[in-house]
């Protein structure tokens, strides 16, 4: 049968639920009240982030290079977009359900974060089916990367298309341990790109695009500053309350007010 919602408060104050399992945020690295224009150097730093890996993509480039070297048209399918549009398109909201839903979930999450993987392999199918589906919950996923390998991760899903964004999300945080303990974490996600279409050329072009890359570090900047953000998983709900960790599904439809019969 369909789900039915529990009438939710009119109050505007934000409230933040107990945490479950869920990966701490490097806040000490980041400040809360930041101004950031160029992102935190250790998102950046392949080096610190990567360990092993000296792979010859590492090497960041500016949009006037980007452009100058075509590279610009690998980055879209069979578009030749300039940097503005690549970087709207990277930004845009990536949702699934109903526009007027009565709940909306926003969720933050890390792709190298293990409690990210275990609530979308184990909880977020059911979310799918019982909430989503039945056009109960919108759900919106957020990037928030914990390191840079992380915001790698996040940059290559945000530039396939839009349909093609949550199939390649659920199967970098099904195949998490694989990629993320590799000798060469990059590689590894190379790999796993062609395997939905993404080509050398387009991989390579997201991981020196300087400037996408940064547009995904704000958007962890914005979480800190408009919610608090500072684990994940983390879950806003309607822009009032904020639950964190790995949930079940019964607790994560108790949290957001949703009463499944």
């Amino acid at each position: 049968m369909p789900p039915s919602v529990k009438s939710a408060g009119e109050t505007t104050t934000r409230k933040r639920d107990s945490p479950g399992k869920r990966c701490g945020a490097h806040v000490k690295l980041i400040a809360r009240k930041s101004t950031y224009r160029i992102a935190p150097v250790f998102l950046f730093d392949y080096a610190g982030a990567m360990k092993k890996n000296t792979h010859t993509t590492t090497k960041l480039i500016s949009r006037r290079h980007l452009l100058a070297t075509g590279l610009v048209t690998t980055m879209m399918p069979s578009l030749a977009l300039a940097a503005s549009d690549i970087i709207a398109h990277v930004k845009a909201p990536r949702s699934l359900g109903r526009d007027d839903a009565p709940i909306r979930v926003i969720e933050f999450f890390s792709m190298t974060c293990s409690h990210c993987a275990s609530f979308h392999v184990n909880t977020f199918p059911e979310i799918k089916t019982r909430l989503i589906d039945e056009g109960l919950v919108r759900f919106e996923m957020r990037a928030f990367p914990l390191d840079g390998l992380a915001l790698r991760a996040h940059a290559m899903a945000r530039t396939v298309s839009s349909d093609k964004y949550y199939p390649l999300v659920n199967m970098l945080l099904e195949k998490q341990t694989s990629w993320t303990s590799a000798t060469d974490p990059i590689e590894a996600l190379r790999k796993l790109g062609r395997l939905t279409g993404i080509s050398n050329a387009k991989f390579d072009a997201t991981m020196r695009n300087r400037p996408l890359l940064e547009s995904i570090v704000q958007m962890r900047q914005d979480a800190l500053r408009d919610f608090d953000i500072k684990a994940t998983p983390s879950f806003v709900i309607n822009n009032e309350t904020t639950i964190s960790g790995s949930l079940s599904f019964t607790e994560f439809a108790e949290k957001i007010n949703a009463t499944v019969t």
